[in-house]
């Protein structure tokens, strides 16, 4: 009787100090699995891509932006950059001229050669983010 106590002792306080590594292990499976949802490509089976065109500009500041474009056979049209270490899918709106895709809060606009990115939550007067993009 004395050897089942000791063992039921024993077998209680090596739960109690294992449940710290369980709730550890528990959250990192968690946080692996949510990593994971959130690293799935983004398909949209309906919406097929009838042309891509990358294109390369540089602009002021030294700065350098890629952007893919694609149009669509449903005649949408999309940009895919990366704006703040994001890389983002830009949708293509309506514009008074040029090209003016719009993605979360940023818009980038296009007028020929050129582009420029702007947040549009900043001050009205502040500088857009990326200016005087020009094709390479």
């Amino acid at each position: 009787m004395k050897r089942v106590i000791e063992r039921t002792y024993l077998i209680a306080r090596t739960s109690r100090a294992l449940r710290p590594f369980a709730a550890t292990l528990g959250a990192l499976c968690l946080m692996s699995a949510t990593q994971t949802a959130f690293a799935m490509p983004l398909t949209v089976p309906q919406i097929q891509t009838a042309t891509t065109n990358t294109i390369r500009y540089k602009c002021s500041g030294g700065n350098a932006l890629t952007v893919q474009y694609m149009n669509t056979k449903n005649k949408q049209s999309f940009a895919l950059l990366t704006v703040d270490d994001r890389k983002m899918l830009f949708v293509n709106v309506l514009a008074a001229s040029g090209a003016k895709y719009v993605g979360d809060r940023f818009t980038w606009w296009t007028k020929g050669p050129e582009g420029t990115l702007t947040d549009e939550t900043a001050d009205p007067k502040a500088a857009p983010l990326l200016s005087e993009c020009k094709t390479g």
